[in-house]
């Protein structure tokens, strides 16, 4: 399973269930079976763009808020590579300055963890 798969399938179901709907309802609404749906939730499948594009109308969402993965809980996650998806995705929406000065406060607090380490 791809991360970016568990990602964006992560994030439908968060959508979904904020939307108070069932994964039933969605793929009613969506012209996708049920189970279907929960495969795509899990990142199990490899959707075409037609089916998420059915996905998003679904929902009424626009493909930015679906792939905005800001309000997906890093907590439990012990996959560097999703965090640092999830991350990224944070950083594109602030501007130039807001990215060098999150940068900066990033390096100095790795240089302090890194120094705390060696004593």
């Amino acid at each position: 399973m791809s991360d970016f798969l568990k990602l964006v399938g992560e994030r439908i179901r968060i959508i979904r269930k904020a939307q108070g709907l069932t994964q039933e309802v969605l793929a009613e609404k969506a012209e996708l079976q049920h189970s279907y749906i929960g495969g795509i939730e899990r990142g199990e499948r490899n959707i075409s763009l037609l089916t998420l594009e059915k996905i998003i109308n679904s929902l009424n969402i626009s493909s930015a808020t679906l792939f905005d993965f800001s309000d997906i809980n890093t907590a439990n996650s012990t996959n560097i590579n999703e965090i640092l998806d999830i991350h990224v995705n944070l950083l594109r929406k602030r501007d130039i300055s807001d990215i060098k000065l999150i940068h900066k406060f990033a390096k100095e607090l790795l240089a302090h963890m890194d120094e705390r380490d060696e004593i």
